[in-house]
């Protein structure tokens, strides 16, 4: 394969496991279809965690800069740390990541559609593609990078308890695991600043997300205010809200009008440094790590997005 070949063609990575299998059943005939439409695919599949990011470096460093995700959010969280940091430089073109959304969440692509598939298909055959800004996380083992959300505290712990014990019931696992979390519901503090604030924010609270895009866990508009493309991380914190303000509360979570509620607050910002004791869980782009995060920065227009 030539270096043009590389640039013109769109390396399809398929993880067959996402969505509890449901991406391998499915992924021949969607893929079929990307062919019949006229893109043309080099396609690879992963067999284990974490294969998806070396296929993607690899295939960078060789001059591919076209990709298509077939599977989840996870799917596409390894791809982008496949091509950063070498893309950050963006000295020989930007990256392009399409996405065949057949996992469990698939939430970064619901800022741009609800049509799945048939959206895709459609941005692909048209060459719809726009600027995204890319997050990257630094913490005390080395840098991760994403496009979603990273949240901390509740969502994460949920999303910890759910892979653990509910993955195999998709969406409606990661509500088992809200109802399982709410029994030993907790308040941790993650003191942490904004903008680069004199003073440190020691408050417990319920979560903290700093997302780049609006939805998470599939439908849960969790920033209602983000936008993937405005050079701004969008910063959410909800305060220690009761069990039953929760339950009571939980449903706005999907409308994305929770961040009107007295113990809400919302900013655009720039860069997040946080001040952790030891690691804790965090829920990045669908994946749950734990981590002893130190910073949040902003890689405005960093990848090309095909939606």
């Amino acid at each position: 394969m030539t270096s043009q070949d590389a640039k013109e063609r769109f390396l399809t990575i398929v993880n067959p496991a996402a969505g509890g299998g449901r991406c391998g059943r499915l992924a021949a005939g969607a893929l079929d279809r990307v062919r019949r439409a006229g893109i043309e695919l080099e396609v690879a599949q992963t067999t284990k965690a974490g294969e998806a990011t070396t296929l993607a470096r690899d295939a960078y460093v060789k001059g591919q800069r076209n990709f298509l995700a077939v599977g989840g959010d996870g799917t596409a969280f390894e791809i982008v740390n496949g091509l950063f940091p070498e893309a950050e430089a963006q000295t020989q073109g930007r990256p392009a990541l399409g996405f065949l959304p057949l996992g469990t969440g698939n939430s970064f692509l619901r800022d741009f559609t609800t049509r799945g598939v048939e959206h895709t298909i459609e941005a692909l055959r048209k060459r719809s593609r726009r600027p995204c800004d890319v997050l990257r996380l630094r913490h005390s083992g080395d840098d991760i990078y994403f496009i979603n959300l990273l949240s901390l505290g509740f969502p994460a712990d949920v999303g910890e308890l759910t892979n653990r014990r509910f993955k195999r019931l998709g969406e409606l696992g990661y509500i088992c695991g809200v109802i399982a979390r709410l029994t030993g519901l907790r308040h941790p503090a993650f003191p942490h600043r904004v903008n680069g604030a004199e003073d440190w924010d020691r408050r417990h609270c319920l979560f903290l997300t700093f997302s780049n895009s609006k939805f998470t866990g599939g439908k849960m508009m969790i920033a209602p205010k983000a936008d993937p493309s405005d050079a701004r991380i969008e910063y959410v914190r909800w305060g220690p809200i009761g069990r039953l303000g929760l339950l009571w509360t939980f449903p706005r979570l999907f409308t994305g009008t929770h961040i009107e509620h007295p113990l809400a607050s919302r900013a655009a910002a720039e860069r997040i440094d946080l001040d952790l004791a030891e690691p804790v869980n965090v829920m990045i782009d669908g994946e749950i790590l734990r981590l002893k995060c130190r910073s949040i920065e902003i890689l405005p227009g960093a990848l090309d997005v095909v939606v």
